[in-house]
């Protein structure tokens, strides 16, 4: 597979010395007290032992009494997605659903998150906003679309013909029908040429999809293979497998599929599946713990979804028992945006250690995009995508999902949050 694609974002210039923090540096490392971390030009330069003799700074920030770890990533989302009603929205310009997707991104950011993955409704357009400079948000990696067939999971069509209300404000349409061989192979190219880092397949139906179920199948193992050796020939993209029920999940990592969405139905089968081709779960346990809305939703759906979070979950905990790796994602959009850092206590509930958790929403994430040689660490040479909080995530992960608890957010060196003005000088 080639190099991932970075997505950039402007660096702060100088030097910044963070001093006396506890450092996490997302590998899964224990904590190391009273370290100095130094950045310049918005890379990582040194992390050690605090001294006296250390080289003078343009900012320094005051890290005693706090924790610096890497910025988070979260590789599920869908920030296309306003906390807002569809009837709300059916009245926007195009404009309006424009600024509101900014300030979702800006919020993410502000969370924790440095760097995201949109597996549908984002276009590369917002990628290159933020590399300008004219909005603030993580670095983005997108799937710009989902591919399904006639009826699943990414159909927008209702039985009477009628689309739903989203697709009216999409600037590219999220969703891609697909049955054919031939019609797959035409919209992976076609993503590919609109600047997709990843491929998003429907191997199965969802929980709130109207017309299927997590049990309908979706795409074939023959085709999310199909999809597999295209992206070789085309350079390496990797491939996301939104996959709820047990033998589309299958179907998916023997095809070779980079990552499983959701995997909320984990037999022992799929678990030594997932485990023999070394396939990331990234089990989106803040959506399905959310409490489906009867006012809002169908009885059958509610019932669908009270069923699905009681399998959902024994499968997040079996798959961690078992040693599948795991990297964070919360499916936002579904679930609220800018409380990115929720799934980290669902995680050690499931079964990760605090340790663990972080590792999956910094140095795994990293790794599932590709851009482990860039982020996710803090280490000497990597970017400083970093955050800083008063909260040992180690005692009380859980309190993180409020994003208050995060007080400073470097993306590059450079501040994009400092709630307690300890990155005064950057900007923020």
């Amino acid at each position: 597979m080639s190099p991932a694609r970075l997505p950039l974002v402007p660096p702060q210039p100088g030097t910044t010395r963070i001093l006396g923090a506890t450092v996490i540096d997302g590998t899964g490392a224990e904590p190391l007290e009273d370290i100095d971390v130094e950045i310049r030009d918005g890379v990582i330069t040194s992390v050690g032992a605090t001294s006296p003799a250390a080289s003078a700074a343009d900012v320094v920030i005051d890290g005693r009494g706090a924790f610096v770890m890497p910025g988070f990533i979260d590789t599920h989302v869908h920030v296309t997605m306003p906390d807002a009603s569809s009837h709300e929205m059916a009245l926007w310009f195009a404009e309006e659903h424009s600024l509101a997707t900014a300030d979702i991104m800006r919020l993410t950011l502000e969370a924790g998150v440095t760097a995201a993955r949109d597996l549908s409704g984002l276009t590369p357009g917002f990628r290159n906003a933020v590399a300008r400079g004219w909005i603030t948000g993580p670095r983005m990696h997108m799937s710009i679309a989902l591919l399904s067939p006639t009826g699943g999971h990414a159909d927008p069509s209702h039985a009477n013909g009628t689309v739903a209300p989203y697709v009216a404000w999409e600037p590219i349409a999220s969703g891609m029908v697909v049955d054919s061989d031939d019609e797959v192979i035409k919209a992976v190219r076609t993503l590919v040429r609109t600047g997709a880092d990843v491929i998003k397949v429907c191997t199965t139906g969802g929980i709130s999809t109207p017309t299927d179920s997590p049990d309908d199948l979706g795409l074939s193992e023959h085709q999310v293979r199909l999809i597999r050796d295209e992206l070789a020939r085309r350079g390496g993209r990797p491939i996301a497998s939104h996959a709820q029920g047990h033998e589309g999940a299958l179907n998916a990592v023997r095809g070779g599929t980079t990552s499983l969405e959701h995997g909320y139905d984990m037999s022992d089968e799929l678990i030594s599946a997932l485990l023999a081709h070394g396939t990331v779960l990234v089990p989106t346990l803040s959506t399905l713990s959310l409490a489906p809305d009867p006012t809002k939703k169908s009885a059958e759906v509610v019932a669908k979804k009270l069923e699905w979070q009681e399998r959902g979950r024994d499968a997040a905990a079996r798959a961690i028992s078992a040693g599948v790796m795991v990297a964070m994602g919360t499916d936002a959009g579904i679930f609220p945006q800018g409380r990115n850092l929720t799934e980290l206590g669902h995680l050690v509930d499931a079964g990760l250690t605090p340790l663990q958790a972080i590792h999956a929403g910094t140095q795994a994430g990293a790794r599932l995009l590709g851009l482990d040689d860039h982020i996710g660490t803090v280490r000497p040479g990597l970017l400083a995508d970093l955050v800083v909080t008063e909260v040992n995530p180690l005692a009380r992960i859980h309190d993180l999902a409020d994003p208050a608890a995060v007080e400073v957010v470097l993306q590059a060196g450079a501040a994009r949050k400092d709630r307690s003005g300890r990155a005064a000088g950057l900007g923020a």
